[in-house]
């Protein structure tokens, strides 16, 4: 099953835009005309479990902010109406019955066909009239992600364990993975094309938001940041987040990410961690041995040289797999390069036809699958 969302998007920047022909030049120094984004086909994209009481207001926003884009809601079991009401609000109703974040985020992008995607929350949590500030920043500073960033949760948004714990994986995705962002955890995000045919999409629940920063990370995509305003639930909606659980799979996932991404220095600490083991239990015995010229402890002594040993192939396994890992990103990168960018044939340049001025400024080409469809019934 395969979606194709439809054509022309009408763009209503949010109160903190302005809606002019005239835009302003991006860091590139180049402007990026509003008559360059009606071909562009929008896909909104809200996973849902048990959203009743918020996704029809959700989806009636999403509807006035991108009037021409499409909203698929998949429903990941819910037990109550949110299927119905989103239907109801005019979205695209689509059921996935594995359960977790994870294993939607991957059937939609494996079902939907589209320029942008801009997945949300369907708790309303997240304003929808940011929306357009999303996708102008994707296209303007031609990024593959972009990431709406939460504002101070204040005690009302959010539990203070889940502002507590955000803070600690923040900074330890920082530390391990690099500074590319200072919010790893937001669901409110937009995509170009070729990050959703490039991202695995391995994990199955809420540790999706990380996976898809340490792909970016890893094939050093450009991504942006924009701070919006995060609410809190309405009344009678509750988080499906647990503090201890979900933060437990989160620590789990960063260690599997920094084994397949960084495994010289994953094999390193635990090398380093055997070696000290190893050292602890060899002093005592060394020691006896200089003061008396004996070995009485036998066993302690095995187990201390094969403990270091160990150490010694965890290390040279870590030089191995770092090689197999830069080969892989390598793989990666090349499989993201093949997949045709929606925006254009290359980042600048491309043929004279593809390429369009705005204020006499050069912009880069814009090829839509509206386009990519023209050229294939020409050939």
């Amino acid at each position: 099953m395969r979606f194709r969302a439809p054509l022309n998007l009408a763009l209503t920047f949010s109160r903190n835009s302005k809606a002019t022909s005239g835009a302003a030049p991006d860091r590139f120094g180049v402007r990026m005309s509003d008559g360059l984004l009606n071909d562009l086909e929008i896909a909104v994209l809200l996973p849902c479990f048990n959203e009743a009481q918020t996704i029809g207001a959700v989806v009636a926003g999403f509807r006035e902010a991108l009037p021409g884009a499409r909203i698929y809601v998949y429903d990941n079991n819910s037990s109550d109406q949110t299927a119905l009401k989103a239907a109801l609000a005019g979205a695209t109703v689509v059921r996935e019955s594995r359960q977790g974040k994870g294993h939607v985020v991957r059937r939609m992008f494996s079902d939907i066909e589209a320029d942008i995607y801009l997945m949300a929350d369907g708790d309303g949590t997240y304003s929808p009239a940011d929306a357009p500030d999303l996708i102008r920043t994707l296209l303007t500073e031609r990024c593959d992600m972009v990431v709406g960033t939460r504002r101070e949760v204040t005690v009302d948004a959010g539990r203070r364990g889940h502002a507590f714990g955000n803070s600690i994986f923040n900074r330890l995705y920082r530390f391990i993975f690099g500074p590319d962002f200072t919010d790893i955890f937001s669901g409110y995000r937009a995509f170009s094309r070729r990050f959703a045919r490039s991202f695995p999409a391995v994990s199955g629940g809420f540790e999706i938001e990380t996976e898809m920063s340490v792909h970016a990370s890893v094939l050093r995509l450009p991504v942006a940041e924009l701070m919006l305003d995060y609410g809190r639930r309405p009344e009678g909606s509750e988080s499906k987040l647990s503090t201890f659980k979900d933060g437990g799979k989160i620590l789990w996932m960063f260690a599997m990410l920094m084994k397949e991404t960084r495994p010289f220095a994953f094999f390193s600490c635990l090398s380093l961690m055997m070696m000290a083991m190893s050292l602890m239990l060899m002093a005592p015995v060394l020691s006896e041995y200089f003061h008396t010229g004996l070995v009485t402890r036998m066993p302690t002594w095995v187990l201390s040289m094969a403990m270091m040993m160990m150490a010694l192939v965890i290390f040279s396994s870590g030089i191995i797999l770092d090689s197999v890992a830069r080969g892989r990103a390598e793989q990666k990168r090349i499989h993201y390069m093949s997949i045709p960018a929606a925006r254009g044939e290359r980042r600048f340049g491309g043929t004279p036809a593809a390429r369009a001025t705005a204020d006499g400024n050069e912009v880069s080409p814009v090829t839509t699958s509206a386009a990519r469809k023209a050229s294939k019934k020409a050939a």
